[in-house]
């Protein structure tokens, strides 16, 4: 029988010792503005966030434990003192909240807040604003610059085209150029007879439309025969040069010296005086000359 009833009464205990719900703070005793956690176990009648804000106490934020089935509650308290939280109709805990030490509360002097300190501008920052001020008035002027142009029909940047040169001031600058260059003095004559008859080849077809550089020597003298620019000293000249020209690239003959420079006298006659058959130069005007020598 005794052990009968021993066995019953801790039957009938059992179900209310597993039921106890558990309060408790990590710590009793903060400073103010410090945490605090309350831990809330046993029981699934949680408290709130609502709840918790009592007695100078503030509830911040909560969050839960579902394996361990506790509710956790972090608090704090910006008053000094001892603060109760009551949890339910019985239970509650103290809070003991202490002032930051040294800090003297009572004689603090409060002062106005400081005036705002002008800090003058410098010379980049007043130079920085002045080139902004310029590029936007520039933009501006262009922006009315092209929508004047467009509303009058012309193009925006109006570009000048180069100055025609005559096709025998062309001739005469190559020949001169050439003559500076002293090819056939170094050795390279066949460089030299070609490229004084491409320029005379050239000016043929510019000046007189007579396609020479895709023609012989003696279709260039047949077609010059039979041109507006045919002169019989001229004719002579040209077929003397093009058939020393010919000599040395074809035949590979060797010219004497003299005869090098009477082909670039030839060549620069031919083009000045074909010149003057189709213009007279202005007063004071001086024609482009070469010294064959």
């Amino acid at each position: 029988m005794k052990r009968f009833f021993l066995l019953a009464s801790a039957l009938a205990v059992w179900p209310w010792a597993m039921a106890q719900v558990i309060y408790q703070l990590d710590t009793n005793n903060i400073t103010i503005g410090d945490q605090v956690t309350l831990s809330i176990s046993g029981t699934e009648n949680y408290r709130t966030l609502e709840e918790l804000n009592q007695n100078g106490v503030v509830a911040l934020k909560q969050w839960y434990d579902t394996v361990k089935g506790v509710q956790y509650t972090t608090l704090t308290s910006f008053d000094e003192g001892e603060h109760s939280i009551r949890l339910d109709t019985e239970d509650s805990l103290v809070l003991a909240v202490k002032d930051v030490e040294g800090v003297d509360t009572v004689n603090v002097q409060i002062k106005d807040i400081a005036p705002i300190i002008t800090v003058k501008y410098t010379f980049w920052e007043i130079f920085r604003w002045i080139l902004i001020g310029l590029a936007a008035a520039m933009l501006i002027a262009a922006i009315v610059y092209a929508v004047k142009r467009i509303k009058a029909h012309k193009p925006i940047i109006e570009l000048h085209p180069e100055p025609i040169i005559p096709p025998d001031k062309r001739a005469l600058k190559a020949l001169e150029e050439l003559r500076r260059k002293e090819l056939w003095q170094s050795g390279k004559v066949k460089e030299y007879y070609t490229d004084l008859t491409d320029i005379v080849r050239r000016y043929l077809e510019e000046g007189w439309g007579i396609n020479s550089t895709d023609m012989t020597s003696d279709e260039t003298l047949e077609a010059y025969h039979d041109s507006k620019a045919y002169d019989e000293t001229c004719e002579s000249k040209l077929r003397q040069m093009l058939h020393t020209a010919d000599m040395v690239k074809f035949a590979k003959g060797e010219p004497l010296p003299n005869e090098h420079t009477q082909a670039m006298t030839h060549a620069v006659e031919f083009v000045d005086t074909l010149a003057n058959k189709t213009k007279q130069p202005t007063t004071g005007e001086q024609k482009p000359t070469v010294n064959p020598q």
